[in-house]
Protein backbone atom coordinates (compact mmCIF):
# COMPACT_ATOMS: atom_id res chain seq x y z
CA UNK A 1 0.00 0.00 0.00
CA UNK A 2 1.44 3.37 -0.95
CA UNK A 3 1.58 4.99 2.45
CA UNK A 4 1.56 8.77 2.12
CA UNK A 5 0.71 9.58 5.72
CA UNK A 6 3.14 11.69 7.76
CA UNK A 7 6.05 9.93 9.39
CA UNK A 8 4.81 9.51 12.94
CA UNK A 9 7.90 7.91 14.45
CA UNK A 10 11.40 9.30 14.73
CA UNK A 11 13.97 6.98 13.15
CA UNK A 12 16.46 7.46 15.99
CA UNK A 13 13.90 6.21 18.53
CA UNK A 14 14.87 2.52 18.71
CA UNK A 15 12.17 1.92 21.31
CA UNK A 16 9.64 2.25 18.49
CA UNK A 17 11.51 0.38 15.78
CA UNK A 18 10.41 -3.24 15.19
CA UNK A 19 13.48 -5.30 14.30
CA UNK A 20 11.90 -8.77 14.54
CA UNK A 21 8.42 -10.25 14.58
CA UNK A 22 7.01 -13.72 15.30
CA UNK A 23 3.42 -14.94 15.11
CA UNK A 24 2.00 -17.95 16.95
CA UNK A 25 -1.35 -19.67 16.67
CA UNK A 26 -3.23 -16.66 18.04
CA UNK A 27 -0.59 -14.29 19.37
CA UNK A 28 2.22 -12.08 18.11
CA UNK A 29 5.62 -11.19 19.59
CA UNK A 30 7.52 -8.06 18.53
CA UNK A 31 11.10 -7.06 19.33
CA UNK A 32 12.11 -3.40 19.32
CA UNK A 33 15.52 -1.91 18.64
CA UNK A 34 16.18 -1.13 22.29
CA UNK A 35 15.90 -4.82 23.23
CA UNK A 36 12.33 -4.79 24.56
CA UNK A 37 9.64 -7.38 23.76
CA UNK A 38 5.92 -6.73 23.24
CA UNK A 39 3.11 -9.25 22.87
CA UNK A 40 -0.60 -9.27 22.10
CA UNK A 41 -3.44 -11.64 21.26
CA UNK A 42 -4.69 -14.71 23.08
CA UNK A 43 -3.27 -15.16 26.57
CA UNK A 44 -4.23 -18.78 27.31
CA UNK A 45 -1.35 -20.87 28.73
CA UNK A 46 0.65 -17.70 29.40
CA UNK A 47 1.96 -17.41 25.84
CA UNK A 48 2.05 -13.59 26.10
CA UNK A 49 4.46 -13.64 29.04
CA UNK A 50 2.51 -11.04 31.01
CA UNK A 51 2.17 -13.12 34.18
CA UNK A 52 -1.49 -13.89 33.47
CA UNK A 53 -3.68 -15.67 30.93
CA UNK A 54 -5.89 -12.80 29.88
CA UNK A 55 -6.01 -11.63 26.26
CA UNK A 56 -4.33 -8.39 25.21
CA UNK A 57 -5.97 -6.36 22.43
CA UNK A 58 -2.94 -4.12 21.86
CA UNK A 59 0.82 -4.65 22.32
CA UNK A 60 1.97 -4.82 25.95
CA UNK A 61 5.50 -4.90 27.35
CA UNK A 62 6.89 -8.29 28.43
CA UNK A 63 8.82 -7.90 31.67
CA UNK A 64 12.03 -9.91 32.17
CA UNK A 65 13.50 -10.39 35.65
CA UNK A 66 16.76 -8.53 36.15
CA UNK A 67 19.68 -10.85 36.71
CA UNK A 68 21.50 -8.14 38.67
CA UNK A 69 20.34 -4.92 40.25
CA UNK A 70 20.05 -2.27 37.55
CA UNK A 71 21.12 -4.68 34.81
CA UNK A 72 18.27 -4.70 32.27
CA UNK A 73 18.03 -7.75 30.04
CA UNK A 74 18.40 -6.80 26.38
CA UNK A 75 16.64 -9.17 23.97
CA UNK A 76 18.06 -9.67 20.46
CA UNK A 77 15.74 -12.35 19.02
CA UNK A 78 12.21 -13.74 19.47
CA UNK A 79 10.18 -16.73 18.27
CA UNK A 80 6.62 -17.99 18.65
CA UNK A 81 5.26 -21.53 18.68
CA UNK A 82 1.58 -22.39 18.70
CA UNK A 83 1.10 -21.66 22.40
CA UNK A 84 4.59 -20.72 23.63
CA UNK A 85 7.20 -18.03 23.03
CA UNK A 86 11.00 -17.74 23.08
CA UNK A 87 13.50 -14.91 23.41
CA UNK A 88 17.30 -14.77 23.35
CA UNK A 89 19.26 -12.01 25.08
CA UNK A 90 22.51 -10.37 24.03
CA UNK A 91 24.48 -12.59 26.41
CA UNK A 92 23.12 -15.74 24.75
CA UNK A 93 20.59 -16.60 27.47
CA UNK A 94 17.31 -18.14 26.30
CA UNK A 95 13.98 -17.27 27.91
CA UNK A 96 10.74 -19.21 27.40
CA UNK A 97 7.12 -18.88 28.47
CA UNK A 98 3.69 -20.36 27.73
CA UNK A 99 2.57 -23.94 27.11
CA UNK A 100 4.94 -26.69 28.26
CA UNK A 101 3.22 -30.05 27.96
CA UNK A 102 5.99 -31.35 25.66
CA UNK A 103 8.88 -29.63 27.42
CA UNK A 104 9.15 -26.91 24.77
CA UNK A 105 10.14 -24.41 27.48
CA UNK A 106 13.36 -26.32 28.11
CA UNK A 107 12.40 -27.96 31.38
CA UNK A 108 10.07 -30.68 32.63
CA UNK A 109 7.29 -28.86 34.42
CA UNK A 110 4.11 -26.83 34.17
CA UNK A 111 3.24 -23.91 31.93
CA UNK A 112 4.88 -20.57 32.66
CA UNK A 113 2.95 -17.30 32.61
CA UNK A 114 6.13 -15.20 32.59
CA UNK A 115 9.59 -15.51 31.01
CA UNK A 116 11.79 -18.14 32.65
CA UNK A 117 15.47 -18.75 31.97
CA UNK A 118 16.61 -22.07 30.49
CA UNK A 119 19.41 -23.18 32.78
CA UNK A 120 22.31 -25.38 31.69
CA UNK A 121 21.27 -25.05 28.05
CA UNK A 122 24.38 -26.77 26.70
CA UNK A 123 24.67 -29.53 29.28
CA UNK A 124 24.36 -32.15 26.53
CA UNK A 125 27.44 -30.80 24.71
CA UNK A 126 29.53 -33.91 24.14
CA UNK A 127 32.96 -32.30 23.89
CA UNK A 128 32.97 -29.34 26.24
CA UNK A 129 36.57 -28.29 25.67
CA UNK A 130 37.42 -29.56 22.21
CA UNK A 131 37.57 -28.25 18.66
CA UNK A 132 34.92 -29.08 16.09
CA UNK A 133 35.66 -30.27 12.55
CA UNK A 134 36.33 -26.71 11.40
CA UNK A 135 38.81 -26.00 14.17
CA UNK A 136 36.43 -23.73 16.06
CA UNK A 137 36.52 -23.91 19.83
CA UNK A 138 33.32 -25.08 21.51
CA UNK A 139 32.18 -25.75 25.03
CA UNK A 140 32.09 -23.05 27.68
CA UNK A 141 32.12 -20.29 25.01
CA UNK A 142 28.89 -21.47 23.39
CA UNK A 143 25.94 -19.13 23.43
CA UNK A 144 22.68 -18.92 21.51
CA UNK A 145 22.34 -16.34 18.73
CA UNK A 146 18.98 -17.26 17.18
CA UNK A 147 15.77 -18.92 18.39
CA UNK A 148 12.93 -20.46 16.39
CA UNK A 149 9.75 -22.33 17.28
CA UNK A 150 7.31 -24.68 15.61
CA UNK A 151 3.97 -25.84 16.87
CA UNK A 152 5.20 -27.64 20.01
CA UNK A 153 8.98 -27.57 19.53
CA UNK A 154 11.77 -25.08 20.10
CA UNK A 155 15.07 -24.59 18.28
CA UNK A 156 18.22 -22.52 18.72
CA UNK A 157 21.34 -21.78 16.67
CA UNK A 158 24.53 -21.17 18.64
CA UNK A 159 27.46 -18.88 17.88
CA UNK A 160 29.44 -21.58 16.07
CA UNK A 161 26.50 -22.57 13.85
CA UNK A 162 25.26 -25.55 15.84
CA UNK A 163 21.56 -26.43 15.95
CA UNK A 164 19.75 -27.38 19.17
CA UNK A 165 16.22 -28.73 19.62
CA UNK A 166 13.80 -29.55 22.43
CA UNK A 167 10.09 -30.13 23.00
CA UNK A 168 8.02 -32.32 20.66
CA UNK A 169 10.81 -33.52 18.37
CA UNK A 170 11.70 -36.39 15.99
CA UNK A 171 13.23 -39.42 17.73
CA UNK A 172 17.01 -39.31 17.49
CA UNK A 173 17.72 -43.00 16.95
CA UNK A 174 15.11 -44.04 14.38
CA UNK A 175 15.46 -45.27 10.82
CA UNK A 176 13.14 -43.97 8.05
CA UNK A 177 9.62 -44.89 9.07
CA UNK A 178 6.34 -43.67 7.53
CA UNK A 179 4.79 -43.97 11.02
CA UNK A 180 7.44 -41.81 12.67
CA UNK A 181 6.30 -40.81 16.16
CA UNK A 182 7.59 -37.64 17.75
CA UNK A 183 8.77 -37.71 21.35
CA UNK A 184 8.93 -35.23 24.22
CA UNK A 185 12.47 -34.09 25.15
CA UNK A 186 12.56 -31.11 27.57
CA UNK A 187 16.36 -30.74 27.64
CA UNK A 188 17.96 -29.05 24.58
CA UNK A 189 20.12 -31.43 22.54
CA UNK A 190 22.44 -30.80 19.56
CA UNK A 191 21.80 -32.03 16.01
CA UNK A 192 25.13 -33.75 15.42
CA UNK A 193 24.41 -34.32 11.71
CA UNK A 194 25.58 -30.74 11.09
CA UNK A 195 28.71 -30.98 13.25
CA UNK A 196 31.48 -28.92 11.65
CA UNK A 197 29.11 -26.91 9.48
CA UNK A 198 27.08 -23.77 10.03
CA UNK A 199 23.29 -23.73 10.31
CA UNK A 200 22.29 -20.42 8.73
CA UNK A 201 18.52 -20.60 9.10
CA UNK A 202 15.93 -23.04 10.43
CA UNK A 203 12.14 -23.26 10.31
CA UNK A 204 9.63 -25.81 11.56
CA UNK A 205 5.96 -26.67 11.26
CA UNK A 206 3.77 -28.99 13.29
CA UNK A 207 6.13 -31.95 12.97
CA UNK A 208 8.73 -31.15 10.33
CA UNK A 209 11.95 -29.14 10.25
CA UNK A 210 13.81 -27.41 7.40
CA UNK A 211 17.36 -26.09 7.82
CA UNK A 212 19.69 -24.12 5.56
CA UNK A 213 23.25 -25.28 6.25
CA UNK A 214 26.45 -23.60 5.05
CA UNK A 215 30.15 -24.43 5.24
CA UNK A 216 32.13 -24.54 8.46
CA UNK A 217 33.44 -20.98 8.28
CA UNK A 218 30.56 -18.90 9.62
CA UNK A 219 32.22 -15.68 8.40
CA UNK A 220 32.25 -16.52 4.68
CA UNK A 221 30.54 -13.85 2.60
CA UNK A 222 29.05 -16.41 0.22
CA UNK A 223 27.72 -18.80 2.89
CA UNK A 224 24.23 -18.76 1.39
CA UNK A 225 25.51 -19.41 -2.13
CA UNK A 226 27.26 -22.60 -1.01
CA UNK A 227 24.58 -23.70 1.45
CA UNK A 228 22.51 -26.89 1.32
CA UNK A 229 18.85 -27.33 2.29
CA UNK A 230 17.94 -30.20 4.63
CA UNK A 231 14.58 -31.45 5.91
CA UNK A 232 13.37 -34.10 8.34
CA UNK A 233 10.38 -35.13 10.45
CA UNK A 234 6.83 -36.00 9.47
CA UNK A 235 6.31 -36.28 5.70
CA UNK A 236 2.73 -37.49 5.36
CA UNK A 237 1.91 -34.67 2.94
CA UNK A 238 5.27 -34.35 1.20
CA UNK A 239 6.27 -31.33 3.30
CA UNK A 240 9.93 -32.45 3.32
CA UNK A 241 10.22 -31.90 -0.44
CA UNK A 242 11.98 -35.24 -0.99
CA UNK A 243 9.63 -36.60 -3.66
CA UNK A 244 7.87 -39.17 -1.46
CA UNK A 245 5.69 -39.50 1.63
CA UNK A 246 8.25 -41.24 3.82
CA UNK A 247 9.03 -39.57 7.15
CA UNK A 248 12.66 -39.03 8.20
CA UNK A 249 14.16 -38.99 11.69
CA UNK A 250 17.47 -37.57 10.42
CA UNK A 251 18.15 -34.59 8.11
CA UNK A 252 18.04 -35.34 4.38
CA UNK A 253 19.23 -33.14 1.49
CA UNK A 254 16.48 -31.53 -0.61
CA UNK A 255 18.02 -32.28 -3.99
CA UNK A 256 16.07 -29.62 -5.90
CA UNK A 257 18.39 -27.02 -4.37
CA UNK A 258 21.72 -28.87 -4.46
CA UNK A 259 24.96 -27.19 -5.56
CA UNK A 260 24.29 -28.00 -9.22
CA UNK A 261 20.89 -26.29 -9.26
CA UNK A 262 22.31 -22.79 -9.69
CA UNK A 263 19.87 -21.56 -7.05
CA UNK A 264 20.57 -19.91 -3.71
CA UNK A 265 18.01 -20.38 -0.94
CA UNK A 266 17.87 -17.30 1.28
CA UNK A 267 14.62 -17.54 3.25
CA UNK A 268 12.58 -20.49 4.54
CA UNK A 269 9.24 -20.91 6.32
CA UNK A 270 6.94 -23.74 7.41
CA UNK A 271 3.19 -23.98 7.81
CA UNK A 272 1.45 -26.79 9.65
CA UNK A 273 2.09 -29.29 6.85
CA UNK A 274 3.68 -27.27 4.05
CA UNK A 275 6.95 -25.48 3.34
CA UNK A 276 7.82 -22.30 1.44
CA UNK A 277 11.19 -20.81 0.53
CA UNK A 278 12.75 -18.07 -1.57
CA UNK A 279 15.62 -18.42 -4.04
CA UNK A 280 17.58 -16.34 -6.52
CA UNK A 281 20.01 -17.31 -9.26
CA UNK A 282 23.58 -17.54 -7.97
CA UNK A 283 24.78 -15.30 -10.78
CA UNK A 284 22.26 -12.54 -9.88
CA UNK A 285 22.27 -11.95 -6.10
CA UNK A 286 19.40 -9.70 -5.05
CA UNK A 287 17.95 -10.31 -8.50
CA UNK A 288 14.49 -11.67 -9.33
CA UNK A 289 13.21 -14.13 -6.72
CA UNK A 290 11.39 -17.41 -7.05
CA UNK A 291 9.04 -18.63 -4.33
CA UNK A 292 8.89 -22.43 -4.03
CA UNK A 293 6.30 -24.41 -2.07
CA UNK A 294 5.65 -28.07 -1.30
CA UNK A 295 3.61 -30.26 1.04
CA UNK A 296 -0.08 -30.11 1.92
CA UNK A 297 -2.07 -28.12 -0.63
CA UNK A 298 -5.74 -28.84 0.05
CA UNK A 299 -6.52 -25.20 0.87
CA UNK A 300 -4.48 -23.71 -1.97
CA UNK A 301 -1.58 -22.77 0.34
CA UNK A 302 0.97 -23.94 -2.25
CA UNK A 303 -0.20 -21.40 -4.82
CA UNK A 304 -0.04 -23.92 -7.68
CA UNK A 305 -3.48 -23.16 -9.16
CA UNK A 306 -4.90 -26.32 -7.59
CA UNK A 307 -5.71 -27.85 -4.22
CA UNK A 308 -3.34 -30.76 -4.73
CA UNK A 309 -0.43 -31.56 -2.44
CA UNK A 310 3.12 -31.81 -3.79
CA UNK A 311 6.06 -33.84 -2.48
CA UNK A 312 8.57 -31.93 -4.62
CA UNK A 313 9.29 -28.18 -4.61
CA UNK A 314 7.41 -26.29 -7.32
CA UNK A 315 7.61 -22.55 -8.10
CA UNK A 316 4.65 -20.27 -7.47
CA UNK A 317 4.37 -19.24 -11.10
CA UNK A 318 1.77 -16.48 -10.71
CA UNK A 319 4.05 -14.16 -8.77
CA UNK A 320 5.75 -11.37 -10.79
CA UNK A 321 8.84 -12.59 -12.63
CA UNK A 322 11.09 -9.64 -11.84
CA UNK A 323 10.23 -8.98 -8.19
CA UNK A 324 12.76 -9.40 -5.40
CA UNK A 325 10.94 -10.95 -2.43
CA UNK A 326 12.33 -9.86 0.93
CA UNK A 327 10.33 -12.17 3.19
CA UNK A 328 8.09 -15.26 3.19
CA UNK A 329 6.07 -16.87 5.95
CA UNK A 330 3.40 -19.53 6.37
CA UNK A 331 0.31 -19.74 8.53
CA UNK A 332 -1.41 -23.02 9.25
CA UNK A 333 -3.02 -23.07 5.82
CA UNK A 334 -1.90 -19.90 4.03
CA UNK A 335 1.30 -18.35 2.70
CA UNK A 336 2.42 -14.71 2.33
CA UNK A 337 5.33 -12.91 0.66
CA UNK A 338 6.37 -9.26 0.41
CA UNK A 339 8.55 -7.71 -2.29
CA UNK A 340 11.21 -5.02 -1.96
CA UNK A 341 8.86 -2.64 -3.78
CA UNK A 342 6.25 -3.08 -1.05
CA UNK A 343 3.74 -5.39 -2.69
CA UNK A 344 2.24 -8.21 -0.63
CA UNK A 345 0.69 -11.43 -1.91
CA UNK A 346 -1.15 -14.12 0.05
CA UNK A 347 -2.78 -17.38 -0.92
CA UNK A 348 -4.44 -20.34 0.78
CA UNK A 349 -7.41 -20.76 3.10
CA UNK A 350 -10.20 -18.21 2.63
CA UNK A 351 -8.55 -16.22 -0.16
CA UNK A 352 -5.14 -16.19 1.44
CA UNK A 353 -6.31 -14.55 4.66
CA UNK A 354 -5.89 -17.81 6.56
CA UNK A 355 -9.27 -17.38 8.22
CA UNK A 356 -11.29 -20.34 9.39
CA UNK A 357 -14.33 -21.20 7.23
CA UNK A 358 -16.83 -19.89 9.80
CA UNK A 359 -16.02 -16.21 9.22
CA UNK A 360 -18.64 -13.93 7.71
CA UNK A 361 -17.43 -13.54 4.14
CA UNK A 362 -20.00 -12.50 1.57
CA UNK A 363 -20.86 -15.04 -1.11
CA UNK A 364 -18.71 -13.17 -3.63
CA UNK A 365 -15.59 -13.32 -1.45
CA UNK A 366 -15.77 -16.79 0.10
CA UNK A 367 -13.41 -19.63 -0.82
CA UNK A 368 -9.75 -20.58 -0.83
CA UNK A 369 -7.25 -18.99 -3.21
CA UNK A 370 -4.80 -21.30 -4.96
CA UNK A 371 -3.11 -18.39 -6.75
CA UNK A 372 -1.41 -15.38 -5.13
CA UNK A 373 -3.76 -12.55 -4.25
CA UNK A 374 -2.30 -9.05 -3.99
CA UNK A 375 -3.26 -7.62 -0.64
CA UNK A 376 -5.10 -4.27 -0.88
CA UNK A 377 -5.45 -4.50 -4.68
CA UNK A 378 -4.78 -1.99 -7.42
CA UNK A 379 -1.36 -0.34 -7.63
CA UNK A 380 -1.12 0.49 -3.93
CA UNK A 381 1.88 -0.73 -1.96
CA UNK A 382 3.52 -0.64 1.45
CA UNK A 383 6.54 1.57 2.04
CA UNK A 384 9.96 0.17 2.98
CA UNK A 385 8.83 -3.39 3.94
CA UNK A 386 10.90 -5.40 6.40
CA UNK A 387 9.14 -8.66 7.27
CA UNK A 388 5.88 -10.56 6.94
CA UNK A 389 4.81 -12.99 9.67
CA UNK A 390 1.85 -15.39 9.64
CA UNK A 391 -0.07 -16.89 12.54
CA UNK A 392 -2.68 -19.62 12.29
CA UNK A 393 -5.24 -17.28 10.77
CA UNK A 394 -3.70 -13.81 10.80
CA UNK A 395 -0.86 -11.96 9.09
CA UNK A 396 1.32 -9.12 10.38
CA UNK A 397 3.54 -6.91 8.22
CA UNK A 398 6.43 -4.68 9.33
CA UNK A 399 6.91 -1.63 7.07
CA UNK A 400 8.40 1.88 7.13
CA UNK A 401 11.77 0.37 7.95
CA UNK A 402 10.35 -1.07 11.16
CA UNK A 403 8.28 1.88 12.35
CA UNK A 404 4.80 0.74 11.39
CA UNK A 405 2.80 -2.49 11.71
CA UNK A 406 -0.20 -3.64 9.67
CA UNK A 407 -2.29 -6.74 10.38
CA UNK A 408 -5.25 -8.58 8.89
CA UNK A 409 -7.12 -11.87 9.24
CA UNK A 410 -8.85 -13.37 12.27
CA UNK A 411 -9.31 -10.83 15.03
CA UNK A 412 -10.76 -12.74 17.96
CA UNK A 413 -8.84 -12.52 21.25
CA UNK A 414 -7.20 -9.31 20.02
CA UNK A 415 -4.85 -11.18 17.69
CA UNK A 416 -4.55 -8.23 15.28
CA UNK A 417 -3.47 -5.74 17.93
CA UNK A 418 -5.99 -3.16 16.75
CA UNK A 419 -7.77 -2.76 20.06
CA UNK A 420 -10.80 -4.87 19.13
CA UNK A 421 -11.71 -8.47 18.31
CA UNK A 422 -13.21 -8.04 14.84
CA UNK A 423 -11.92 -9.95 11.82
CA UNK A 424 -10.25 -7.68 9.25
CA UNK A 425 -10.21 -8.59 5.56
CA UNK A 426 -7.90 -5.69 4.69
CA UNK A 427 -4.70 -4.40 6.33
CA UNK A 428 -5.33 -2.39 9.49
CA UNK A 429 -2.82 -0.44 11.57
CA UNK A 430 -1.67 -2.14 14.76
CA UNK A 431 -2.18 0.13 17.74
CA UNK A 432 1.24 0.75 19.29
CA UNK A 433 1.55 2.08 22.86
CA UNK A 434 1.73 5.87 22.90
CA UNK A 435 4.59 5.99 25.38
CA UNK A 436 6.80 2.91 25.37
CA UNK A 437 9.37 4.23 27.85
CA UNK A 438 8.03 7.15 29.88
CA UNK A 439 10.99 9.13 31.12
CA UNK A 440 11.33 12.42 32.93
CA UNK A 441 12.73 15.10 30.67
CA UNK A 442 14.70 18.04 31.92
CA UNK A 443 13.19 21.31 30.70
CA UNK A 444 15.84 23.34 28.85
CA UNK A 445 16.04 27.10 29.22
CA UNK A 446 14.90 27.73 25.66
CA UNK A 447 11.53 26.09 26.33
CA UNK A 448 11.81 23.60 23.47
CA UNK A 449 10.61 20.78 25.72
CA UNK A 450 7.04 22.10 25.73
CA UNK A 451 7.02 22.26 21.94
CA UNK A 452 8.42 18.75 21.70
CA UNK A 453 5.77 17.41 24.05
CA UNK A 454 3.02 19.13 22.05
CA UNK A 455 4.34 17.61 18.81
CA UNK A 456 4.40 14.17 20.45
CA UNK A 457 0.83 14.66 21.70
CA UNK A 458 -0.40 15.65 18.25
CA UNK A 459 1.48 12.76 16.61
CA UNK A 460 -0.10 10.35 19.08
CA UNK A 461 -3.55 11.79 18.41
CA UNK A 462 -3.00 11.58 14.65
CA UNK A 463 -1.89 7.96 14.99
CA UNK A 464 -5.08 7.04 16.86
CA UNK A 465 -7.24 8.87 14.30
CA UNK A 466 -5.41 7.14 11.44
CA UNK A 467 -6.02 3.76 13.03
CA UNK A 468 -9.69 4.58 13.65
CA UNK A 469 -10.18 5.69 10.03
CA UNK A 470 -8.43 2.55 8.77
CA UNK A 471 -10.59 0.20 10.84
CA UNK A 472 -13.86 1.98 10.03
CA UNK A 473 -13.13 2.38 6.32
CA UNK A 474 -11.97 -1.22 5.98
CA UNK A 475 -15.07 -2.55 7.74
CA UNK A 476 -17.45 -0.57 5.53
CA UNK A 477 -15.76 -0.61 2.13
CA UNK A 478 -13.58 -3.73 2.31
CA UNK A 479 -10.32 -1.97 1.38
CA UNK A 480 -7.64 0.03 3.20
CA UNK A 481 -8.08 3.75 3.72
CA UNK A 482 -6.08 5.81 1.20
CA UNK A 483 -5.82 9.54 1.83
CA UNK A 484 -5.43 10.41 -1.85
CA UNK A 485 -8.38 8.33 -3.04
CA UNK A 486 -10.84 8.13 -0.16
CA UNK A 487 -11.01 11.65 1.28
CA UNK A 488 -13.78 13.42 -0.70
CA UNK A 489 -12.50 16.08 -3.09
CA UNK A 490 -14.75 18.78 -1.65
CA UNK A 491 -13.36 18.18 1.83
CA UNK A 492 -9.76 18.32 0.62
CA UNK A 493 -10.10 21.62 -1.26
CA UNK A 494 -12.62 23.55 0.84
CA UNK A 495 -13.07 21.81 4.16
CA UNK A 496 -16.80 21.48 3.35
CA UNK A 497 -18.40 18.04 3.13
CA UNK A 498 -21.84 17.37 1.62
CA UNK A 499 -22.62 13.92 3.05
CA UNK A 500 -25.63 13.23 0.81
CA UNK A 501 -23.90 14.26 -2.42
CA UNK A 502 -20.64 12.43 -1.71
CA UNK A 503 -22.51 9.28 -0.64
CA UNK A 504 -24.57 9.30 -3.82
CA UNK A 505 -21.48 9.68 -6.01
CA UNK A 506 -19.78 6.85 -4.16
CA UNK A 507 -22.74 4.52 -4.77
CA UNK A 508 -22.79 5.43 -8.46
CA UNK A 509 -19.12 4.49 -8.88
CA UNK A 510 -19.29 1.27 -6.80
CA UNK A 511 -19.21 -2.11 -8.54
CA UNK A 512 -21.42 -5.08 -7.65
CA UNK A 513 -19.08 -6.62 -5.08
CA UNK A 514 -18.65 -3.26 -3.31
CA UNK A 515 -22.41 -2.74 -3.20
CA UNK A 516 -22.92 -6.24 -1.79
CA UNK A 517 -20.34 -5.57 0.92
CA UNK A 518 -22.03 -2.28 1.83
CA UNK A 519 -25.37 -4.05 1.98
CA UNK A 520 -23.97 -6.80 4.22
CA UNK A 521 -22.30 -4.28 6.52
CA UNK A 522 -25.35 -2.09 7.02
CA UNK A 523 -27.75 -5.03 7.35
CA UNK A 524 -25.53 -6.33 10.11
CA UNK A 525 -25.42 -2.93 11.82
CA UNK A 526 -29.20 -2.43 11.51
CA UNK A 527 -29.75 -5.94 12.87
CA UNK A 528 -27.62 -5.16 15.91
CA UNK A 529 -29.49 -1.91 16.54
CA UNK A 530 -32.87 -3.67 16.29
CA UNK A 531 -31.68 -6.39 18.66
CA UNK A 532 -30.54 -3.78 21.18
CA UNK A 533 -33.83 -1.84 20.91
CA UNK A 534 -35.80 -5.07 21.40
CA UNK A 535 -33.61 -6.10 24.31
CA UNK A 536 -34.13 -2.81 26.10
CA UNK A 537 -37.89 -2.92 25.42
CA UNK A 538 -38.06 -6.40 26.98
CA UNK A 539 -36.13 -5.13 30.00
CA UNK A 540 -38.59 -2.26 30.39
CA UNK A 541 -41.59 -4.62 30.17
CA UNK A 542 -40.06 -6.98 32.75
CA UNK A 543 -39.30 -4.05 35.04
CA UNK A 544 -42.92 -2.81 34.75
CA UNK A 545 -44.26 -6.32 35.45
CA UNK A 546 -42.06 -6.77 38.51
CA UNK A 547 -43.06 -3.39 39.88
CA UNK A 548 -46.78 -4.04 39.34
CA UNK A 549 -46.62 -7.49 40.98
CA UNK A 550 -44.59 -6.37 43.99
CA UNK A 551 -46.56 -6.50 47.32
CA UNK A 552 -47.74 -3.12 48.60
CA UNK A 553 -47.59 -2.32 52.29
Amino acid sequence: MEDKSPTLLISEDLSRKIISLAAGEAHTIALTGDGCVYSWGRGMFGRLGTGKESDELVPVLVEFPNQAEGDRIRIVGVAAGAYHSLAVSDDGSVWCWGYNIYGQLGFDGENSLAPCLIKNLFERETSSSSLNDSGREVGSDLKVCTVKAGSMMSLAIDNVGGLWMWGNVPPQDSEPDPRLSFTSIPIPFPILDFHGRTVLKVACGDEHVVALVGPGDIHKDNSYDVSVLYSWGNNHHGQLGLGDGESRARPQTVETFNQKSGLTVYDIACGAHHTALLTYRKETPKGPSICWTFGFGENGQLGHRSNKSSSLPEPVSDLPEHAYLVSVDCGLFHTSVVSSEGYVWSWGMERGLGLCPDVNFTEVEAGDDSVPRKISGGSSRFRDPVQVSCGAAHTVLVVDGGYKLWSWGRGRNGVLGTGNVSDCYVPTLVFWPNELKPEKEEVPDDGKSASTEEIKRLESKLMVMERYASILHGSIFGKPFNEEEDIPYSLRVSGYFDMGKEWGEMLESADKSQLMRLQAFYEDMIGRVKDKVLQRRIQEIMKDCLQSSAPKY
